[in-house]
């Protein structure tokens, strides 16, 4: 008789030492653990945090603390999922659907500091809720050479246009540094509903923002008195006109970088954005026949992580917008128009 084979004993899960090297340095210890510790669920990463079972230089850490170069982080034994348990991104589907989004987004800029992409509208710039991939999914998938990439900042998946991610931690602290002491300039083109009469002067507007959810848990942004303070600055650029239809073209200034901020702004003036689902306006959206959100990142400036080059990097206005405009008459100028 044949005897059984001797079965392999199962890996036990070991403690971890982790020195943190500079492209580590300056995140949160929450963040590290969540990226190191794919697989795990998020729970237990605060739980094993917050027991004191992480330690920091053997000493007990929050999950706010800072980790610099040189820190020593001692991870309890956990079960890291295997490949095959991770979420598809190692399927062939996965990585051909991968492919597909990265056809269609433009690199704008590229070295070995940053990445920036030309986001198309209807693109997440990253997985979660239902969505398994997102911009930031989609570029580890198909630059896989890339051993780190973040995303700098957010744009709403019905927003296009110019998205920047950071090749090195020291590239991402330092552009978080600049966006937080309002060192960058975002600019985007929008469509509003109805004929936008600003005067001579670019619009200042400053309506309070306050974050809430519905009862299905969806994010929402409203005007009210006790909100964050925002700042968009609104420039109007051309108006159009069919029969008793108008709409108009400006370009928002980003002077702060609220959820929602332009859309919800744009609401509150009386002039949504074409195609807004969560603040517009659905019967005149339907009326012309709006097929998604016209709001288009379309300039960036900053000053170059690593050279201290000024940048500024540009999307062209998309297709979609052309379109709309050419389905309207341009309006003759006249002292709304900021020359």
């Amino acid at each position: 008789m044949k005897s059984d084979p001797v079965s392999k004993p199962k890996a036990v899960p070991a403690v971890h030492l982790q020195t943190i090297g500079p492209e580590e340095a300056g995140q949160r210890l929450d963040n590290y653990l969540l990226r190191w510790a794919k697989g795990v669920p998020k729970s237990h990463v605060y739980r094993i945090i917050r027991s004191g079972e992480v330690r920091v230089n053997k000493k007990r850490a929050e999950p706010t603390t800072r980790l610099i170069e040189g820190d020593v982080v001692r991870v309890p034994p956990v079960r890291i999922a295997e490949p095959a348990q991770m979420a598809a991104v190692s399927t062939a589907q996965t990585k051909s659907r991968a492919q597909g989004y990265s056809d269609k987004m433009p690199i704008l800029f590229e070295d070995e500091a940053l990445l920036i992409v030309d986001k198309p509208a209807g693109l997440a710039v990253h997985g979660g809720s239902g969505i398994a991939l997102g911009v930031i999914e989609t570029l580890r998938i198909t630059r896989p050479e890339l051993k780190f990439l973040e995303l700098v900042h957010r744009l709403d998946r019905d927003t296009s246009g110019v998205l920047l991610l950071a090749k090195k931690r020291s590239a991402l602290v330092e552009m978080h540094r600049q966006i937080r002491e309002g060192h960058t300039d975002k600019r985007y083109y929008l469509l509003a509903h109805g004929e936008i009469a600003q005067g001579a002067q670019v619009m200042q507007l400053k309506f309070p923002l306050h974050k809430y959810l519905l009862a299905n848990g969806e994010r929402r942004v409203r005007v009210d008195p006790d909100g964050l303070p925002s700042h968009t600055a609104l420039r109007v650029t051309k108006t159009f006109q069919r029969e008793e239809v108008a709409i108009t073209l400006a370009e928002a200034q980003l002077k702060t970088g609220r959820t929602h901020q332009i859309r919800v702004h744009l609401q509150k003036l009386g002039h949504a954005i074409l195609g807004d689902d969560k603040y517009g306006f659905e019967d005149q959206d339907k009326q012309i026949k709006s097929k998604r959100l016209y709001l288009h990142a379309h300039l960036a400036g900053f000053t170059h992580p690593r050279t201290g080059e000024k940048m500024r990097i540009e999307s062209p206005l998309p297709a979609e917008f052309s379109a709309m405009m050419n389905a309207f008459e341009q309006l003759p100028k006249t002292i709304y128009e900021n020359e």
